[in-house]
């Protein structure tokens, strides 16, 4: 388990990393234009370090798109994390 500053600091990162997406996006590939290094953008924080493309890789099951903003998908993602033990 991670602690707070930790998830807030990732929501920041993702928030920061996926509001420049043109929304509404319909899949995860939508949202590889917004990423700042693409698909091998990392997000660390604390111990939690992963990829974008990993995220999608593990996220893929967890995500309901279309997502019509921001905080909507971040909190998807979070929530994600954590049910698959990444948090």
């Amino acid at each position: 388990m991670v602690d707070e500053e930790t998830e807030r600091e990732l929501r920041a990162q993702l928030t920061e990393a996926f509001e420049g997406a043109d929304f509404p996006v319909g899949s995860q590939m939508d949202l590889v234009p917004a990423l700042p290094q693409g698909p091998s953008t990392r997000f660390e924080a604390g111990d939690v370090s992963f990829t974008a493309m990993e995220l999608a890789a593990k996220l893929g099951g967890q995500q309901e798109f279309p997502y019509s903003d921001v905080e909507s998908l971040v909190d998807d993602v979070m929530d994600g994390l954590e049910a698959e033990g990444m948090l």
